[in-house]
């Protein structure tokens, strides 16, 4: 039985806003699993068992297919969003490679000497940069994500894709953060070439996810040692995970966001009701519904996670990618905050979050800084794009 930690409200009490990070498993995706767990046959036999499988696995990929707007072909099935990009990322050998500024740590790290494009104060490309960039370095692809993972800013990726490709490149876009909150999340409707998704941020299990590419587009194998995928991934299917994905997509509702965005308006109507010295970063961009990113003058978000995880409240101080390590965030360094990078929160909203657990994160966060009509004396100047609210 699990224990919650000492100092630390009970389970039952807790309140998850840390869906970015990753959400809930929806209940009907755990018995689809349990179901297909139960079962026996690998998709590479070709034995009754083997092709009994085999119809699961393509039933999926179908059904992704469908719903990004490529051939069953088009769809490459992976360990997560992080393979995915990984994957995506070789579709140009030999070629450069351009990267956004606030990319997650997936691709960044993955080509860490790629040039990076630098974005304004708002989060979004400097599309002046981006040209410059693609005529300095001609490169053979260009990684942009479309929903950032910490601020939520939504990129305009119709307008970035016009500039790529006029440049000779393809496009991928990291849509891991955009699945199941944005409309027109596809390949025709982004124009782009290459898009990657995961299934544990919409109610699937971790350790799936899918890179979509155009049709006719080719793509070199990262993961060698068989022949899964067209050759483009070996190694043996993770059929209950795929499975679950698959639910989890039909379990998807086009009135969700709507309901997600009423529940970040109502958090930071509170927040920054209780926090009159607070910010949150990208709010003069577009953004997801489920993302924001608090910014608190002066108060480390170590410190802040700490505090509001003994309250019984679980967010984050930026991408769940550093080893449970809080760091400043590189997004809000690369969007010019400085200092004040190390001092934001990300509460994130999903599936199962609610009205109450919005309003009672909203009072202990509210609840453990003092009221302030003035800035403290010691905290940094805000840059460009940011003002305290009022």
């Amino acid at each position: 039985m699990h224990q919650p930690t000492q100092g630390a409200a009970p389970a039952a009490e807790r309140v998850y806003l840390d869906h970015a990070a990753t959400t809930p498993v929806r209940p009907e995706v755990v018995a689809r699993m349990a179901q297909v767990l139960a079962g026996v046959g690998n998709p590479s036999s070709v034995h009754g068992e083997g092709r009994a499988a085999r119809r699961i696995l393509e039933d999926a990929r179908t059904l992704l297919a469908g719903m990004l707007g490529t051939d069953p072909d088009g769809i490459t099935f992976t360990s997560g969003g992080t393979e995915a990009n990984d994957l995506a990322l070789g579709a140009a050998p030999g070629r450069p490679v351009l990267v956004g500024a606030t990319e997650h740590a997936s691709v960044l790290e993955a080509v860490p000497d790629a040039p990076r494009i630098p974005v304004g104060p708002d989060g979004l490309i400097d599309m002046a940069a981006l040209a410059g960039l693609l005529a300095e370095h001609r490169p053979g692809l260009v990684s942009v994500m479309l929903v950032n993972n910490e601020t939520g800013v939504v990129q305009d990726i119709q307008r970035l894709a016009v500039e790529v490709h006029a440049a000779g490149a393809l496009l991928h876009v990291d849509a891991v953060q955009a699945l199941g909150k944005l409309p027109g999340v596809t390949l025709a409707a982004l124009g782009c070439d290459l898009l990657t998704v995961s299934a544990h941020k919409i109610g699937g299990p971790q350790g799936v996810g899918a890179l979509s590419a155009r049709p006719g587009l080719l793509l070199p194998a990262r993961l060698r040692g068989g022949g899964q995928e067209g050759r483009r991934r070996a190694g043996t299917h993770n059929l209950p995970g795929i499975a679950g994905f698959a639910q989890a997509i039909r379990l998807l509702d086009s009135a969700e966001p709507e309901r997600l965005l009423g529940l970040r308006r109502r958090l930071e109507a509170r927040l920054l009701a209780g926090l009159p010295d607070a910010a949150i970063a990208g709010a003069a961009a577009p953004r997801a519904p489920h993302i924001t990113a608090l910014v608190l003058l002066g108060r480390p978000a170590e410190l802040q996670v700490i505090r509001l995880d003994l309250a019984g409240i679980a967010v984050s101080a930026g991408a769940a990618c550093s080893s449970g390590k809080v760091q400043a965030s590189h997004v809000l360094q690369a969007m010019g905050l400085g200092p004040l990078a190390g001092c934001a929160l990300r509460l994130s909203l999903g599936w199962s979050s609610t009205e109450a657990e919005v309003d009672r994160a909203a009072d202990a966060i509210s609840g453990l800084h003092r009221p302030a009509g003035t800035l403290p004396a010691m905290a940094p100047p805000l840059p460009n794009g940011m003002t305290v609210a009022t």
